[in-house]
C-alpha cells in the first residue's frame, strides 16, 4: 500500500493547463518506475449531448525525452509553414439580433440560419 502512495506522489512533477478558446490543453510531466521522465499532452473539449449533458472529450499524446528533439523539430516547422502561408485571423465583430451579418460584412455561418425564413 505505501509502494503504491509513493508510485504516485513520484508520478506527477509538474503540470501546466493552459486554456485556449473551447478547448484546454494540459502539460504533465510524469516519471516512470525507472525516473525517467516523459510528457503527456491531454488536449480537452466540452461537448454537449442531445441529452443537455456534457461530458469532456479528451485526447492525450505521451511524448518520450529520446523523442523531444524530432517532436519539436517537426513542430516548429509545422508552425513556420502556417504562419507563413495561412491567411490571417479575421475576427468576427459582435452584432446584435436584429442586425445581419451583412449588415457587419461577415459571411454567416451555419449558425446564421433562420429557418422560419424556409416557408416564406
Amino acid at each position: 500500500m505505501s509502494e503504491e502512495i509513493e508510485r504516485t506522489e513520484r508520478e506527477d512533477l509538474f503540470s501546466k493547463a493552459v486554456k485556449a478558446g473551447k478547448r484546454t490543453y494540459f502539460f504533465d510531466v510524469k516519471s516512470t518506475r525507472g525516473n525517467d521522465y516523459y510528457l503527456t499532452i491531454t488536449e480537452s473539449k466540452k461537448r454537449f449531448g442531445t441529452d443537455g449533458k456534457f461530458t469532456y472529450e479528451k485526447h492525450k499524446i505521451f511524448l518520450y525525452k529520446e523523442d523531444f528533439e524530432k517532436f519539436m523539430e517537426g513542430l516548429n516547422e509545422s508552425i513556420a509553414i502556417i504562419k507563413e502561408n495561412a491567411p490571417p485571423i479575421v475576427e468576427r465583430e459582435a452584432y446584435t439580433s436584429t442586425e445581419s451579418s451583412y449588415d457587419k460584412g461577415v459571411s454567416p455561418s451555419a449558425d446564421d440560419v433562420n429557418f422560419e425564413d424556409l416557408g416564406k
